[in-house]
């Protein structure tokens, strides 16, 4: 299901190079054995979702600031949450953590062209227990919308979820040694009118996104809720035409996949 009906207000946002990033990154000089998302070249997974289909794969190598990583391409125009935060960007191993550096383009699936770049981005760490937040970044961005002010702060964070011997997805697909990984994407949007601030979105989580990692596989399912509540008693002024409201959900699983 492509994600739609998010606020309008919030499509005129372009997040680009101002991210920072508070993660920790193990040494490159410490081999890992991990092999939750299998980065050879040539690997590839396609994902179903409703009645469309993604395909993600690493077509090569790519250098970013000097360091080889893996370039990840998705196949024409993807929908879906996990697809889209790969696509066009390079991901590497360093210890036993992944790492994704480049532009994070959420439009696609939501139709809110958010992006976000990022470098070495914790996206999943196979020692992480349950609750332990892997991945921080934090921005603050001004833009306006129809001669109106905004300021949006944003923060996405990646959490370790459970560890599961067994997983069934809601699908009915069976798997083993699995990590679930929970991805946070926080905003909060203010304006001025006539001198006086206001609050257009309260500071909430927007998209929760949960993936579930398969040893020797990779993701192989994707949840991720969109949820947010735009605030009561903004002046009429404003222009806000959309729904005060949202709540969606969207569903990827894996279909096939080659692992080289």
């Amino acid at each position: 299901m492509k994600l739609k009906h998010i606020p309008v207000l919030l499509g005129v946002i372009m997040i680009s190079s101002c991210s920072s990033s508070s993660e920790e990154v193990i040494s490159d000089n410490n081999p890992t054995n991990t092999d939750y998302l299998p980065l050879a070249s040539h690997n590839y997974w396609t994902y179903t979702i409703d009645n469309m289909r993604d395909s993600l794969y690493i077509p090569n190598d790519t250098l970013i600031a000097g360091t080889t990583h893996k370039k990840c391409k998705a196949k024409d125009f993807p929908v879906g949450f996990f697809s889209n935060s790969l696509n066009k960007n390079g991901i590497r191993k360093s210890g036993d953590q992944i790492l994704a550096s480049g532009t994070f383009d959420f439009e696609a699936f939501s139709g809110l062209p958010i992006a976000i770049n990022l470098n070495n981005f914790i996206i999943f760490k196979e020692s992480a227990t349950s609750g332990q937040t892997m991945g921080n970044a934090t921005g603050t961005i001004q833009q306006e919308l129809n001669t109106f002010p905004l300021t949006i702060q944003y923060k996405i964070t990646t959490v370790a979820g459970a560890t599961l011997p067994s997983y069934t997805s809601p699908n009915g697909d069976s798997y083993t040694n699995v990590k679930a990984v929970n991805t946070i994407i926080n905003l909060q949007v203010t304006t001025i009118y006539f001198g006086i601030p206001f609050v257009i979105l309260p500071t909430q989580d927007v998209i929760v996104s949960t993936q579930y990692f398969a040893k020797n596989i990779g993701v192989v399912h994707t949840n991720t809720n969109l949820h947010y509540q735009l605030s009561s008693g903004i002046p009429p002024e404003i222009p806000l035409p959309i729904p005060s409201s949202g709540n969606q959900t969207q569903q990827e699983y894996l279909d096939t996949y080659q692992i080289n």
